[in-house]
């Protein structure tokens, strides 16, 4: 996770495992290492090196192939996935792990609480959907943010054996990521990770400080995340079972 995020408009491209076909999005980037992400929508992308041939990129995704199919198959068990929200009274958001029904009133000023089980949003156009989700992104922008940097205060003191300095955290929507980290030591949070329990947001800031020590995903990280966080796989196998 340590570049920008990428989103699945890449070169679409496909590979045979057994009687299976697997499909996948292929992005280019200046970098030293492939790497292959299948996400609970079960989108397979995979990030390589500008100076690879399409050729040696099939053969990495082929010796892939087992752990990619058992991917899409854990991601297969939480189908169907939900249908696009419409901001309308009744559904239900989540935000650190807890539904809250949304209830809309109309109002001469707008503004969104969360009040008992509700995610009330007061608006002067309380008939209009997209006001409406205008308004509840704005809401979850503005509290991920600040809970992201409480988090972010935490974790530092709970890895300190990490020594690094406190980085600049970015929130914005990503598609397919819950976070990167740039080499400058900027991280990027994916905004619908407010939505996940604290354990789960955790993990997240926890693996992108690893990643100011090492850029990869190496052996090396993951030793070091792993003393940093033991239990990490559980927490990162909770977040994959989230869909939003």
């Amino acid at each position: 996770m340590t570049e920008k995020p990428v989103d699945n408009e890449g070169e679409r491209h496909s590979v045979q495992f057994g009687g299976r076909k697997i499909e996948f999005a292929l992005v280019w980037r200046n970098r030293a290492h492939l790497s292959i992400d299948v996400h609970p929508d079960r989108t397979v992308i995979v990030v390589a090196p500008q100076v690879h041939s399409l050729q040696e990129v099939l053969e990495r995704v082929r010796k892939r192939a087992a752990w990619i199919v058992k991917q899409l198959d854990y991601f297969e068990r939480f189908e169907p996935l939900p249908p696009p929200r419409k901001y309308v009274p009744g559904e239900t958001h989540l935000y650190l792990g807890r539904q809250y029904r949304l209830k809309v009133t109309k109002s001469a000023k707008d503004d969104v609480k969360l009040l008992g089980r509700y995610l009330h949003v007061f608006s002067n156009q309380p008939g209009d959907n997209e006001h409406t989700k205008g308004l509840v992104h704005g809401w979850y922008r503005a509290h991920a943010q600040v809970m992201f940097e409480r988090r972010l205060a935490l974790c530092l003191q709970a890895a300190r054996g990490l020594d690094v300095t406190a980085p600049k955290i970015i929130v914005r929507r990503i598609k397919t990521r819950w976070g990167s980290c740039s080499k400058r030591g900027t991280i990027l949070l994916n905004t619908e990770l407010v939505k996940a329990p604290v354990d789960c947001i955790d993990y997240v800031i926890i693996h992108e400080l690893c990643h100011l020590k090492i850029h990869e995903h190496t052996p090396a990280f993951y030793r070091l995340l792993s003393r940093c966080m033991p239990d990490w796989e559980h927490r990162k196998a909770r977040l994959e079972t989230i869909i939003l």
